[in-house]
């Protein structure tokens, strides 16, 4: 494919959006082949976890095609936000883990991309925002829904209002994002280059947005590791608890999760991991 680009690292997946010259705008075609991609995920069950990350070290996603949007009409727009949408319902009802790796800016439809992920981690250089309504919109891909659920109708208002971008500490403040990298003392960071050649310069800053972006993929097949490492029924079941849940009251909530864990009883790998554990105990 042209936009996305698809790679398998033994049991996990990491789908890049691979349009940097555009800081990886979702346009139709991106989104198409965004969805085309998550039907492969989906259906190979050798992929237990999926980590989704922007090419380059800029952007993980700028959002919408903006360049698209300004000539079209209520009827094409409304076939834009459906399509997008639709996509990233897809990604949030996968019956698998989904880490969002979020290198750079998350705007707009980025950052409603981010937020159908189930866990979010940031580099330390990650701008991320709704910033809709400075173009004379609000959000259209479930940015009003899914960041009210995600941080409350406050701060959501204040976010989408404002239209300004917060760091990523800011985001790991408010509930945004799950963890924030950044590299240390022993990353081997180059050297600071002499202050009147800004060519090297130039170049330590590309070198360092570089290491940043491999220790955030690095964090995040960690965490895709950690994960592997258990029942991905369970998992599967978990998620999807977690996410109906969301709109249930309380007491359908608790009735639904004793019928998923009831459930897991009859799958195989429940006896023989709790036979291990037991086992394990004895040694």
């Amino acid at each position: 494919m042209k936009y996305v680009q698809l790679e398998s690292l033994n049991d996990v997946a990491i789908i890049r959006i691979n349009r940097p010259e555009a800081l990886n705008a979702l346009n139709i075609d991106v989104l198409s082949e965004l969805s085309r991609t998550i039907d492969i995920v989906n259906v190979d069950e050798c992929i237990k976890v999926v980590i989704i990350t922007g090419s380059g070290e800029k952007s993980f996603c700028a959002g919408a095609d903006i360049s698209y949007m300004v000539k079209i009409d209520p009827i094409a727009a409304e076939k834009y936000a459906s399509s997008a949408q639709a996509v990233l319902n897809k990604i949030e009802r996968m019956e698998k883990p989904v880490i969002g790796a979020v290198n750079g800016y998350a705007l707009g439809g980025g950052c409603e991309l981010a937020m159908v992920c189930d866990i979010r981690i940031a580099s330390n250089n990650a701008k991320i925002g709704q910033p809709e309504v400075t173009i004379g919109i609000p959000p259209g891909w479930g940015g009003t829904q899914r960041l009210l659920r995600l941080v409350g109708p406050a701060k959501s208002k204040e976010l989408i209002f404002t239209g300004k971008m917060i760091s990523a500490q800011e985001a790991l403040d408010i509930g945004l994002v799950n963890k924030v990298i950044s590299l240390d003392e022993s990353d081997d960071i180059p050297p600071e280059a002499p202050k009147d050649d800004s060519v090297k310069e130039k170049e330590r800053s590309a070198q360092i947005s570089k290491m940043l972006n491999k220790k955030l993929i690095d964090s995040c097949l960690s965490m895709a590791s950690e994960i592997t490492k258990n029942s991905f029924n369970a998992i599967k079941v978990s998620k999807f608890l977690i996410n109906k849940g969301m709109d249930m009251d309380i007491d359908s909530g608790l009735r639904m999760e004793i019928y998923g864990w009831a459930l897991c009883f009859a799958h195989e790998d429940r006896e023989k991991m709790m036979s291990l554990f037991l086992n394990k105990g004895k040694k």
